[in-house]
């Protein structure tokens, strides 16, 4: 029987100040691959490099998936909120 992964939600900050939300079992392996191969998202490969601003542990991919889909919903001011930043310049 294999033992569930821990899956991870992440902010990352990119060169250009925006912000970008995804999910991940591995942070430190995707952040990597944001910054470094073809792996990223399509998003951050013309913004990097990118660091990790925002880390958020979860049980289950289900339940990661449904905290990045709301995440991306808000507006920048509340994830700025959310990371515990007043502004990224």
């Amino acid at each position: 029987m294999q033992k569930n992964k821990d899956w991870c939600v992440y902010i990352v900050e990119c060169f250009d100040k925006t912000l970008y939300t995804g999910i991940t079992t591995d942070p430190e392996r995707r952040i990597v691959e944001h910054n470094d191969s073809n792996k990223g998202a399509k998003y951050t490969r013309n913004r990097r490099p990118v660091n990790l601003v925002y880390l958020e542990k979860n049980h289950d991919k289900s339940t990661a998936s449904k905290r990045e889909s709301f995440i991306k919903k808000l507006s920048r001011v509340d994830k700025l909120k959310l990371i515990g930043t007043e502004y990224l310049k």
